[in-house]
């Protein structure tokens, strides 16, 4: 996994989601140890709320810089993923084939535009050639 605090780069639609899910179950699980603690006391209940508090702020900060990072893989700047339902193409549409300008392409593929300049003779290959 690529680094999950920062906001810069590329990932693909598996990282993306197995961040997405894994963010969720921790949720989950947080949501039910709060909820236990309510019926502990009232200090467990305040001790779980700071706990409860600083983890959701760090869940929080890893999902949106998974979701930027995916916004980037389609060529969108990151504020895309405050648009209602945008995580279901982010999740299901492909990013960008080669390299755009929030790096290169997480898949390893090039795109058409680079491939032809790969492939294109160059301006000093037409000065060598005899000509008859």
């Amino acid at each position: 996994m690529s680094n999950l605090f920062s906001f810069s780069g590329r990932i693909r639609r598996t990282e993306y989601a197995v961040t997405q899910i894994v963010i969720s179950f921790v949720i989950g699980i947080l949501f039910f140890v709060f909820g236990v603690s309510l019926f502990a006391g009232e200090s467990a209940a305040v001790g779980m709320l700071i706990f409860f508090s600083v983890a959701m702020l760090l869940l929080s900060w890893i999902s949106l810089a998974s979701g930027a990072k995916r916004c980037h893989d389609r060529g969108n700047s990151g504020f895309f993923q405050l648009i209602p339902f945008y995580g279901l193409w982010m999740l299901f549409g492909d990013g960008d084939h080669g390299t755009n300008r929030y790096g290169a392409d997480p898949k390893g593929r090039i795109s058409q535009a680079e491939l032809f300049k790969a492939t294109a003779p160059t301006q000093a290959s037409f000065n060598e050639t005899p000509i008859g």
